[in-house]
């Protein structure tokens, strides 16, 4: 609904206004695309209007001969050259038509292919701070919606108006070389109906933008009603019928507006026919007169009825288009838009090649999310070095996740510095410190690939014999080799029940699968966040056992398990955003603070005095 009400109260000669810029526009992105396509549909539809003159003055020539005096046979003859040629423009026209179509048909989708890469090609380069911006994200979505189909769409829309345009102009042309006058006949008749055209269009778009909110309440619920994600809520809620009432309400009102639409277009309709018709007769009234009065030839009147015909059909359809492409037009410029946007939050490609570290340094480091005032990590510092596991402990919110990925450069600080053995990785290659670099994130994102596809794709581009452990390694290290094993078609199962033959993990089985994934990577730097959130016992033994089995390699391990971090090197706690405390977990218990007191709350449940045994009463 973007631009909708700025559609709605624009009117159509505003619009006609604007279209030279628009149909510059849409024959660049088409010429950038494909030269020899817009060439083709453009320079044959104009070759196909040129026939269509051609045709209409071959027309009159063979009504001619035939009204002209003398046995019937002799003006057969004698029409029966212009007849030929007539039928050869029309067969011309014909031809040339259907190749326009073929070229035009051809350039629509490498328009779509073109800027469907360019828009991922922008989304996949931006930095990840740009979808924290909620008006970045509104721009995506917009012109991934919309914007994306519209390139395409105005080229069509320009090419159409193009025929159309040369359709009423090789008409008009037509008309003046038989009879001048008859060309004011052409347009009397013709702009009722181009009127009509776009008075209907107009009421149709008006409607559907007081109906929109409904149509999307009714996607809305008819989503919910066919989805598997909902379908185990709507039977254990019994919203069956509850969703059906409201779908049911939806509909009657859309019902009623669709009659009402129906009757105001029937009654536009009717006034529209009344004064075609009154046009119509005038038209024939006027070539009754001058007909009578010697100023045309019968020819000339007969060719000028069907120049009305084809001149119909061709200005309904330059209306159309003119109609449409201004609406197309500005949801393209959404999508220019976009990009522009999106180059601006893309950091520059090249910096210093880097092959790893040996310490990272944090020095004051901060950052606030857009839309907020207080920052998220406030002027952290601390050193981390290749070979320990390092634990970031705290309650929620307390930024631990966000140093994490500052630390794996997944973010930049708003003001500090990181340093990798004392280079600020601001001025490293960007690709190359995340070669470095693996996260086991907690949203994890269930890919619908295959299981060794889900694997590899945590260094799908590793190049043969390279160092690294292998898929099945890497799914052992994470007790994931055995749930593998036992699916329908072990690492080659398709994990995604939405296509044939297609499995679905549990939560914990996804979790083992990614943090294989993670571990197939291969990186000096492994960041950890809540990695065995859905993992059993067992797993998450295994799993931590595996962490800690790598000296050559920096872990960041984030949980709230805190049993897990009591073998870290060095445990960082914070709160709010900063660093409060810091060392290892023996001393860190010495102390009076945070980490003991989450500590101590975690295993108070594990621990069954007295007290605990005495309320639980005797087992029944």
């Amino acid at each position: 609904m973007h631009h909708a009400r700025q559609v709605a109260q624009t009117g159509f000669w505003a619009v006609a206004r604007r279209l030279p810029r628009i149909v510059r526009e849409a024959i660049g992105v088409a010429w950038a695309t494909n030269r020899f396509d817009t060439v083709a549909s453009l320079g044959l539809n104009i070759a196909a209007g040129v026939m269509t003159t051609f045709g209409l003055l071959a027309t009159t020539s063979v009504l001619t001969k035939l009204f002209a005096a003398g046995p019937t046979p002799d003006r057969v003859r004698a029409a029966l050259p212009a007849l030929l040629l007539a039928a050869a423009a029309i067969s011309a026209r014909g031809g040339l038509t259907i190749a326009a179509g073929w070229a035009q048909a051809r350039l629509i989708p490498q328009i779509n292919y073109r800027v469907e890469l360019r828009m991922f090609e922008a989304t996949t380069a931006v930095d990840l701070a740009a979808f924290d911006d909620a008006g970045f994200a509104e721009e995506m979505d917009r012109a991934r919606n919309r914007g994306l189909r519209e390139a395409a769409a105005i080229v069509d829309g320009t090419v159409n108006l193009v025929t159309g345009v040369v359709g009423v102009l090789a008409t008009a042309a037509a008309v003046t070389v038989i009879q001048p006058i008859l060309l004011p006949c052409l347009l009397l008749a013709a702009v009722p109906q181009a009127t009509t055209a776009v008075r209907m269009a107009r009421r149709q778009y008006l409607n559907l933008l007081g109906r929109i909110t409904r149509r999307r309440r009714m996607w809305m619920l008819a989503n919910l009603m066919a989805n598997r994600r909902s379908a185990v809520e709507v039977r254990t809620y019994q919203m069956r019928a509850y969703l059906l009432d409201e779908y049911r309400r939806m509909m009657r009102a859309e019902t009623r507006a669709d009659f009402d639409l129906v009757r105001a277009q029937t009654i536009t309709r009717i006034f529209g026919a009344s004064i075609a018709g009154l046009a119509t007769f005038a038209v024939y009234a006027v070539l009754g007169s001058l007909l009578l009065a010697g100023w045309v030839a019968l020819a000339a009147a007969a060719t000028a009825l069907l120049a009305l015909q084809a001149a119909h059909a061709s200005l309904s359809m330059a209306v159309f288009a003119t109609n449409s492409l201004y609406e197309d037009a500005l949801y393209y410029q959404d999508y220019l838009d976009f990009i522009d946007r999106a180059r601006l939050r893309t950091s520059p490609a090249g910096g210093r090649s880097t092959t790893g570290f040996d310490t990272i340094e944090l020095d004051g480091v901060s950052l606030s999310y857009p839309g907020t005032e207080t920052p998220a990590v406030d002027e952290v510092s601390l050193s981390l070095h290749r070979g320990q596991v390092v634990a970031l402990v705290g309650e929620n919110g307390s930024g631990k996740t966000t140093l994490a990925k500052l630390v794996a450069g997944l973010y930049r600080p708003t003001s500090g510095v990181i340093r990798w053995d004392g280079t600020d990785t601001a001025e490293l290659d960007r690709d190359g410190l995340a070669a470095h670099v693996a996260v086991m994130s907690q949203d994890w994102w269930r890919f619908p690939f295959t299981a060794r596809q889900n694997v590899l794709i945590g260094r799908y581009d590793r190049a043969p014999h390279s160092s690294g452990p292998s898929v099945e390694d890497a799914a052992r290290a994470t007790a994931a080799h055995e749930m593998i094993i036992d699916l329908p078609y072990g690492y080659e199962t398709l994990l995604d029940r939405e296509f044939k033959d297609g499995q679905e993990l549990s939560g914990g089985q996804w979790q083992r699968l990614v943090a294989a994934r993670s571990i197939y990577r291969h990186a000096q730097l492994l960041v950890c966040d809540e990695p065995s959130a859905a993992l059993d016992a067992r797993a998450e033994h295994a799993m931590f056992q595996n962490l800690r089995r790598h000296p050559d390699r920096l872990v960041i391990l984030i949980t709230h398990r805190l049993a897990n971090v009591r073998h870290a090197d060095q445990i960082f706690v914070m709160r709010d955003g900063r660093l409060i405390q810091q060392g290892d977990h023996d001393q860190l218990m010495a102390q009076d603070g945070l980490y003991r007191e989450l500590f101590d709350l975690q295993a108070a449940g594990y621990l069954a005095g007295p007290s605990s045994r005495a309320a639980a009463g005797p087992a029944s």
